[in-house]
């Protein structure tokens, strides 16, 4: 969710954390404090944030993790949905839906992530209906979908209202790579 002047983000954070617990407890999954830590971390903003982004936070006053044991809550907290990749970025966001159970679903649901190009910020969305539309393409071609994830770049409304505008793409280049 992007945020807007009304988003509640403590109670956003609140919810994404119990939601994990709670799913954690009815199926037997443990959320061992290096996980429920990175979590806390990714639910801190909606602006997704890389492996090393995260090893930073964490390592703000005390230990830094290394790179192994935050990428393996990582990838618990991806499987278990209660975070995503976004790949675009090599980043990760807080899941704020609760998402079916993996295992009572056929495959990934067909999520939706709006990124702001210019304050950085990220919003999930499940659309109802694109489910049975991906679902008859890939039918009328023969195609089997393992997953469906769209990333759609932009301006979000609050970037919008300020009068920001993202960067020009060749501005986002590394130095010394040509335009």
């Amino acid at each position: 969710m992007i945020e807007h002047d009304d988003h509640d983000h403590q109670g956003c954070r609140h919810s994404a954390l119990a939601r994990a617990e709670a799913r954690c407890d009815e199926l037997g999954l443990r959320l061992t404090a290096q996980r429920r830590r990175v979590l806390h971390a990714l639910t801190a903003s909606h602006i997704p944030m890389s492996a090393y982004e995260i090893m930073d936070r964490l390592g703000e006053g005390e230990r830094r993790p290394s790179p192994i044991s935050v990428y393996r809550a990582l990838d618990f907290l991806v499987a278990n949905r209660f975070a995503h990749r976004i790949e675009s970025r090599n980043a990760f966001l807080a899941c704020v839906h609760d998402h079916t159970d993996p295992a009572e679903t056929a495959g990934e649901p067909a999520l939706v992530f709006l990124l702001c190009e210019t304050c950085g910020a990220a919003a999930e969305a499940e659309p109802p209906a694109l489910p049975s539309l991906l679902s008859g393409i890939a039918e009328e071609t023969g195609f089997t979908v393992r997953s469906s994830v769209f990333e759609i770049r932009g301006t979000c409304a609050r970037c919008r209202a300020a009068g920001l505008a993202p960067s020009p793409p060749s501005a986002q280049l590394p130095s010394g790579d040509p335009a």
